[in-house]
């Protein structure tokens, strides 16, 4: 029985150039036809064993090594390799371009032509990536506005940028395709935000006019019978009773999104303890799912228009 051919230690676990192997003597032609390899792009193989369909930084890593000069690993692709990852599953590796390169079209490459700055681009384990700010700068942007919020909300929640130097870089490309939706944005973008649906559901609340929330916000009673207004964010009196996504605690307002995880039985139960004790110290707790945000925002308005209404007028009966 034949016996396997020796793997190359240097091509076992990453995509590699297959004539730069084969130049290097680590590999014949005929050898890269068996099968012992994948073939992810022209001349680009990786081992069978570190093949995996949905991994996207085996497809960055695979494409970056067809980039021409002063091309980059960008957008989506760059935030998620940032930590970052608000990609769609089997998503193309997103990439900038010089304006004059033209690559023969691939399913899994999409491909934006700008030129960018050399200060744009950093090497991240041997790839050419955007900066984390050019990143953010590209999304906030470039993509959907709902979209974009979300990508800024997690460019700021991982601490890869700060506003300010988003607000500084975009001053100095106020030309840029998008640059007004980015600037409104930044302005509107939140750190506390823990995920994408947060961040529309708290864009639908601005879009209708309705007053900021405070994300995050943790939820206190004080021992005292008569309770004043709760305390700022981040105040250390009192019980601790929940920590809610978005809260309006001026009327004693919380709003949830309820993703699947929520269906969860052990969630459920602890989902149920927690608005129970909301509900006794005087809180509203308002329950959103995806359906709501994507597909009955008008519905999801009117109850916290309606909230307000009545909240705000039971307050004004109390202070009389």
């Amino acid at each position: 029985m034949p016996r396997a051919a020796k793997i190359p230690r240097e091509l076992s676990f990453a995509p590699f150039s297959g004539s730069r192997a084969v130049a290097a003597g680590l590999i014949t032609k005929r050898m890269l036809t068996g099968p012992a390899w994948r073939r992810l792009l022209p001349d680009v193989f990786v081992h069978v064993a570190s093949f995996e369909p949905d991994d996207h930084r085996m497809w960055c890593e695979a494409v970056a090594l067809k980039l021409p000069s002063g091309g980059a690993i960008s957008g989506l692709s760059a935030a998620y390799l940032w930590g970052v990852d608000l990609l769609p599953r089997r998503s193309p590796v997103h990439v900038t371009l010089p304006r004059s390169a033209r690559p023969t079209p691939q399913p899994r490459i999409a491909v934006s032509h700008i030129a960018l700055d050399p200060t744009d681009t950093v090497s991240f384990s041997g790839m050419p990536l955007t900066t984390e700010v050019r990143t953010a700068f590209d999304l906030g942007r470039l993509l959907p506005r709902a979209d974009a919020l979300a990508a800024l909300d997690a460019m700021l929640r991982h601490r890869l940028v700060r506003r300010e130097a988003l607000s500084h870089y975009l001053a100095g490309h106020t030309g840029a395709r998008g640059a007004p939706q980015l600037r409104e944005l930044v302005a509107l973008a939140e750190p506390l935000a823990e995920s994408p649906m947060e961040s529309r559901l708290r864009l639908l609340l601005h879009d209708a006019g309705l007053p900021r929330p405070t994300a995050q916000y943790e939820v206190r009673v004080l021992p005292q019978r008569a309770l004043p207004r709760p305390a700022a964010r981040g105040a250390s009196r009192g019980r601790f009773v929940a920590r809610v996504d978005l809260a309006y605690p001026q009327w004693r307002i919380a709003m949830e999104y309820e993703g699947d995880h929520h269906r969860e039985r052990g969630t459920f139960r602890r989902d149920v303890s927690r608005y129970n004790a909301l509900r006794a110290a005087g809180w509203l707790v308002l329950r959103f799912t995806a359906d709501h945000v994507l597909r009955q925002n008008r519905q999801l308005v009117q109850e916290v228009r309606q909230a307000i209404a009545e909240r705000h007028g039971t307050q004004d009966q109390c202070e009389r």
